[in-house]
């Protein structure tokens, strides 16, 4: 903002260029992110900002969801390819959060049930957060590529000043990093969850095949009976056999 005041300066024909710069707020330093545009310096006076909980005056980005005033209907296909990447982008990362919320429970109950289904599961949505958030990052540089390649809007790259082009340098600060740090920590927290559940199913068919060695075989024993029947009894059972007790016979 400086070097852009400076140069206005020396240059007196460049009054367009001067109220642009205290009028449109891409003409300030500034970060962006999900969700907001911050501004750690200068703040520009025709935007309504807020105070973030960082102490930075900050505006939201707008999504249009919804679309109340139908503004989206002047945009042209680049531009409404932009903006639903950039909601397909929150989408994405909404959805790994949950992944990754709902797989801190079944890891827990897992571990503390030491259950190999469960771990199996936990690896499952680590794995799935993994695939999410990676894919909201793919769609975020989708974004940025549109932003800075086509024609979207003034307030980006391709419709700008040449002096402004001149004097802007873009980098990616710490949350940048620590967005691809946790998609390269949620992958290795799904190859260890598998390897936990392996190990644990492993420990269990050990378990069982110890247990069977103490179990002792119990078959069923056949036993042969003899029957007062008037039929020849088995030479197993040798006669003589009488009707009634063997004590008898009783006279009453």
């Amino acid at each position: 903002m400086y070097l852009l005041q400076q140069y206005a300066a020396k240059r007196g024909d460049q009054e367009s260029l001067l109220e642009n710069m205290n009028t449109k707020y891409y003409y300030y330093t500034r970060t962006k992110g999900l969700f907001r545009i911050c501004y750690p310096k200068e703040r520009p006076p025709t935007v309504e900002t807020y105070l973030s909980p960082v102490e930075t005056h900050c505006n939201n980005i707008d999504y249009y969801l919804p679309d109340v005033d139908n503004v989206t209907k002047q945009f042209s296909d680049d531009a409404m390819a932009r903006l639903h990447m950039g909601r397909s982008m929150i989408a994405l990362f909404i959805v790994a959060f949950f992944a990754v919320f709902v797989a801190f429970w079944t890891g827990v109950a897992g571990c503390w049930r030491r259950s190999p289904g469960n771990i199996t599961c936990t690896a499952i949505l680590m794995l799935l957060a993994c695939l999410l958030s990676a894919g909201g990052m793919g769609l975020w540089h989708g974004v940025e590529y549109y932003e800075k390649e086509k024609v979207v809007g003034e307030e980006f790259y391709q419709q700008w000043n040449n002096v402004l082009r001149e004097n802007t340098i873009f980098s990616y600060d710490w949350s940048y990093i620590l967005a691809w740090i946790g998609v390269g920590w949620a992958l290795v927290s799904a190859i260890l969850f598998s390897a936990a559940a392996i190990c644990l199913r492993g420990e269990r068919e050990k378990e069982e095949a110890m247990n069977m060695q103490y179990l002792m075989p119990v078959y069923p024993q056949k036993q042969q009976y003899a029957y007062a029947t008037g039929y020849p009894a088995p030479a197993a059972y040798p006669g003589p056999y009488y009707h009634g007790s063997q004590y008898g016979p009783y006279n009453y």
